[in-house]
């Protein structure tokens, strides 16, 4: 039963969708957060060819008819489209303006990228500081080194990059820059839970990120602001609205043919 086939594959995808937009809607007020994008495709398409006696001259269309076997979710992109800034005054607070991802350790070691700036300085037994996300994992500088702030002195970054620790004495001593990677392609950057990307196993990650080495005139750091979700409520509502509709004529086919079948079963000769 090609209408059944049809259907069920397709409202397997659309429940799919229907979670990632959910997932776009509770992350509207998430710092940083990335909304996602869905691509489908066809699962498979042939031609089914007609008698020979359908082939009268002057035919003009096809003597074959295309028989769809329902769509599947592809892939899931991201979109880094930047998100509004909003000044929170914290100067632990960092947002990025233009294609650029923190680079964080995580606890296993590896490394991965946010655009959730919302740090803190954690205190060392030295007495120094440590910048950290909000679940304590390492922020790094562009040469993969943690960021430690002095006993005694403030944090300032600057548009470009740059860290300055600045004391009482007014003297500042430079931290180098905090780590940066600008994006090639998005597509293959996975989510790895609580608003941080990596890159899949076998996959080169020289050529899903690059690193950031010297300032780029299209990369801003905003020290004391953080960067909102991209997500807007109104696009997202009426994607839901789109995806309830087709989910709803895809279950309406199935319950056709199903009901199709049982008038066919319950034929006498």
């Amino acid at each position: 039963n090609n209408s059944m086939i049809t259907s069920a594959a397709s409202m397997h995808s659309l429940q799919q969708k229907l979670d990632m937009l959910a997932d776009n809607m509770a992350n509207i007020n998430t710092v940083g957060y990335k909304r996602k994008t869905s691509v489908f495709e066809d699962i498979l398409t042939s031609l089914q060819p007609h008698e020979q006696a359908f082939e009268l001259p002057g035919r003009r269309t096809p003597s074959g008819f295309t028989v769809g076997w329902g769509a599947k979710l592809s892939s899931i992109l991201l979109d880094m489209t930047q998100g509004s800034l909003q000044a929170t005054g914290n100067p632990n607070d960092v947002a990025i303006e233009g294609n650029a991802l923190f680079r964080v350790t995580m606890p296993d070691g590896t490394e991965a990228y946010t655009r959730q700036g919302a740090f803190q300085l954690m205190p060392l037994p030295s007495g120094n500081r440590q910048l950290v996300t909000n679940d304590g994992n390492p922020v790094v500088d562009a040469l993969g080194f943690d960021i430690i702030v002095p006993e005694g002195m403030e944090l300032t970054i600057r548009p470009d990059g740059t860290m300055v620790a600045e004391g009482l004495d007014g003297v500042p001593e430079e931290l180098g820059r905090i780590g940066l990677v600008q994006v090639l392609k998005p597509e293959l950057l996975v989510a790895i839970g609580d608003n941080f990307y990596g890159v899949s196993e076998g996959v080169d990650a020289a050529a899903v990120v690059e690193e950031l080495t010297e300032w780029q005139p299209d990369v801003s750091v905003r020290q004391g602001f953080t960067e909102q979700s991209n997500v807007n409520l109104t696009n997202e509502m009426a994607e839901v609205i789109a995806v309830q509709r087709a989910y709803q004529l895809n279950a309406r086919a199935l319950s056709s043919s199903e009901e199709m079948m049982r008038m066919a079963n319950n034929l006498r000769g």
